[in-house]
């Protein structure tokens, strides 16, 4: 087991999907990991797969029609057994062979793109779970060691520049185009990446959240591999 994922009041591991999803978050836990030393050949998968677009869904029909090897077989069923797992749960799953993400670079000050350190939102009691199977994966980072973009004075003064309404209504522009979402890290910051295989469930904003949500960010893909992920 990875020391830094133990070794974190942030995280909370697990060895099963109903202790996954049944855990309730706590003080400064906002993360939870199954973790995973999987067998399998998820390369193989990611090899045999299609890339439409820069992000491509793929659906566990796409995935029974290939034909595979003895590893990779193995790696299929795991990957629709956690497909299962989830919608079992009432969870929306999504698996995606991705290249990149789309890049946010209107503003020069602040970026709002998934590449930047940010929090999920929703307006109902939700998590959002996700595991890549291959390729490079998402970070985390605790509450303590980041600030919301908004706050920090020189963003804050260019974010004023961009809004024309009444300064009573400032706070809504802001959450309107997601810039309160959006984190910077301390100095000191040392972000924990989550791995290939884990299966994670993060804290989301919402009205009935007891925990501050989990900052997190899609990484920087390596060149010439794409990512296999699974995300709702």
């Amino acid at each position: 087991m990875s020391n830094t994922f133990s070794d974190s009041s942030q995280i909370g591991i697990v060895s099963t999907f109903s202790e996954l999803v049944h855990t309730g978050f706590k003080g400064e836990m906002n993360a939870l990991c199954w973790y995973r030393n999987l067998d399998g050949d998820f390369n193989e998968i990611v090899k045999k797969l299609s890339l439409k677009e820069n992000i491509t869904e793929v659906s566990p029909e796409d995935l029974i029609v290939l034909q595979l090897s003895e590893k990779g077989n193995i790696a299929r069923e795991t990957i629709l057994n956690d497909l299962q797992l989830l919608t079992d749960f009432g969870a929306s799953p999504s698996l995606n062979l991705l290249k990149c993400y789309e890049r946010d670079d209107e503003f020069d000050f602040i970026s709002t793109d998934v590449y930047s350190f940010h929090v999920d939102r929703s307006p109902i009691a939700t998590d959002t779970f996700l595991c890549t199977y291959h390729g490079a994966a998402s970070d985390i980072i605790s509450n303590s060691q980041a600030q919301q973009k908004i706050l920090i004075p020189e963003i804050r003064a260019k974010l004023k520049e961009l809004y024309n309404g009444p300064s009573e209504e400032f706070d809504d522009f802001l959450k309107e185009n997601y810039f309160d979402l959006h984190y910077q890290l301390n100095p000191e910051a040392e972000p924990i990446n989550l791995g290939v295989m884990n299966l994670w469930r993060l804290a989301v904003d919402h009205p009935k959240q007891q925990v501050l949500p989990c900052i997190h960010r899609a990484p920087i893909e390596n060149e010439g591999e794409y990512r296999l992920l699974l995300i709702c």
